[in-house]
């Protein structure tokens, strides 16, 4: 498997006391919260696209908000 490029950035607010309480379960578990959001959404692709993930499958984001505006237009 390829090596993704992790170079986008998700900017997210949550509640503190939520962030804090995920924090320890990472270090309790020898992860980083990059590592498991990395994962969360990896899974959330697979389950919403039906099929596996895979690095190359990557698209530009002019691809993705193409897509994006095709499905707010066609109400997908």
């Amino acid at each position: 498997m390829p090596i993704e490029n992790r170079t986008a950035r998700l900017t997210i607010l949550i509640d503190p006391r939520k962030k804090a309480v995920f924090e320890r379960l990472c270090a309790d578990e020898d992860t980083t919260p990059s590592q498991v959001v990395r994962r969360l959404i990896r899974e959330y692709i697979e389950s919403a696209s039906g099929r596996p993930w895979h690095a190359e499958d990557e698209v530009s984001s002019d691809e993705a908000s193409a897509e994006q505006g095709s499905r707010r237009v066609s109400g997908r």
